[in-house]
């Protein structure tokens, strides 16, 4: 079987000029055109490639005015993708603040998902199926495989049924 070459984008390399405002600016928009990035993570991506910080501040700044780079659409994409992968908003909070982002950002962007109901319900379905659970042990199994994908317990407690008032387990 012959072995194909494989083609790679002419993309400026850091390694060439770390001052270089065209190199970062080709290396930045490489990066965005594959998916978005919140402004830290590119910021992170480009420094670890060797372009000059103060190079990187600036152009961040300027991939913002021409609004090619957005924290509130990086922040609304990643929800909504990891809330449509069964993941709860527990869950998706730790994955923001490790991607860089702010509490506060990402919290305004938690509350701003419609349906985490519906989400948990999919999951919860698409793991043990349909029907409720039939016995403690089972209803226990739920709940802590919920947990674990991040849905607050009183999510929890909701989706399996449990009487939220009196906050009895199963």
């Amino acid at each position: 079987m012959p072995t194909q070459k494989r083609r790679s984008l002419s993309i400026p390399r850091a390694d060439s000029d770390p001052f270089d405002p065209r190199a970062a600016r080709a290396a930045a928009l490489a990066a965005l055109s594959r998916r978005d990035h919140s402004s830290h993570e590119l910021r992170h991506k480009l420094i670890a490639k060797g372009y000059e910080a103060a190079l990187v501040d600036e152009l961040l700044e300027r991939l913002r005015a021409d609004r090619l780079l957005d924290d509130r659409r990086y922040l609304e994409s990643f929800v909504a993708y990891h809330a449509g992968r069964g993941q709860g908003p527990h869950r998706i909070r730790s994955d923001l603040l490790k991607s860089g982002m702010q509490p506060a950002q990402a919290d305004a962007a938690l509350e701003a998902y419609p349906d985490w109901g519906a989400q948990l319900k999919r999951a919860r379905e698409k793991k043990f199926g349909t029907s409720p659970p039939t016995n403690y042990a089972d209803g226990q199994r739920q709940a802590r495989f919920l947990a674990y994908r991040g849905f607050t317990s009183a999510q929890i407690r909701a989706a399996l049924g449990v009487d939220t008032d009196l906050n009895v387990d199963l």
